[in-house]
């Protein structure tokens, strides 16, 4: 008997070594097909990569499909625009606040301005903003960009130089008890030091400016950063390494995307189609 238990259990221990060894063996395989690779992005390639995403986004081609998107004026969205519309915009006349250097730098020439670019079931129409704003319904879309970001708490914020509260002040309130849902298309390179609560409070406060501080609105929604953006065209991991650069790098972010290498070679294909992007500014 002790002898029979000694064959059976051998037995199972072979069955099992069987089973269990292609298994192993499928999970190492896995692991060794991930790569990765990365991609250094300026600031206007970044801009063009998240038009491109925000673009092709799941809520945004539903509501191009059968809702109303609107999408509010700036720099990235002037890109966001062009990719949703397939119109070419002249850079300048889609933006409302603008952040120069103090000194020196180079400035938008004056171009004849557009109105807020607002479409319906896919075509454009010419309601006006404040109009649109008041139709909004569940499951439509605000693009909206913002001036500071917090990443790692998926924080946005954007200034207001209007006592008002500007365009953000107009839709604010009409986005959550509405359920529409906002888009924030924001490169990484305006993620901030500190907290952006913290932050937020303190510009709003009453106390004396030796020069002008503006308030800040913070906003949460669908926030679209480069990557976001790949993610939208391949299934990858992205994960910014470092930022910088010199020679028109300056505020580049440098990612690295990792995945099988069907996947992150479909990924390095769309950020190669962005190269080359010129400045907002020429």
């Amino acid at each position: 008997m002790g002898k029979f238990k000694f064959i059976m259990l051998t037995a199972i221990l072979v069955v099992t070594a069987i089973c269990v060894k292609p298994r192993a063996f499928a999970e190492s395989a896995k692991k060794e097909e991930i790569v990765q690779a990365q991609a250094v992005l300026t600031v206007a390639e970044s801009k063009r990569l998240i038009a491109k995403g925000v673009a092709q986004m799941p809520i945004v081609k539903n509501a191009l499909k059968e809702g109303m998107v609107i999408i509010c004026k700036g720099t990235t969205n002037t890109y966001v625009a062009e990719e949703i519309t397939g119109k070419k915009i002249e850079h300048g006349s889609y933006v409302y606040g603008r952040t120069y250097p103090e000194k020196g730098g180079k400035q938008l020439a004056p171009k004849q301005i557009i109105q807020e670019i607002i479409l319906v079931n896919g075509k454009e129409t010419k309601l006006d903003f404040a109009d649109a704003v008041g139709k909004l319904k569940a499951g439509d879309v605000v693009i909206k960009g913002a001036n500071a970001l917090n990443y790692e708490k998926k924080l946005a914020a954007v200034i207001t130089g209007g006592g008002s509260g500007g365009t953000t002040g107009k839709i604010l309130p009409h986005i959550t008890p509405r359920k529409v849902h906002l888009v924030i298309p924001v490169g990484l390179e305006k993620q901030i030091a500190g907290d952006l609560v913290d932050i937020t409070n303190k510009v709003r406060e009453p106390i004396e400016g030796l020069n002008t501080v503006y308030p800040m609105f913070l906003l949460t929604g669908h926030i679209t950063t480069e990557i976001e953006a790949i993610k939208v065209f391949a299934d990858v991991s992205v994960f910014e390494m470092a930022a910088g650069g010199i020679g028109g790098a300056e505020g580049s972010v440098r990612l690295v995307i990792r995945g099988r290498k069907a996947e992150v070679k479909k990924a390095l294909k769309m950020i190669e189609s962005v190269h080359g992007e010129p400045a907002f500014v020429k």
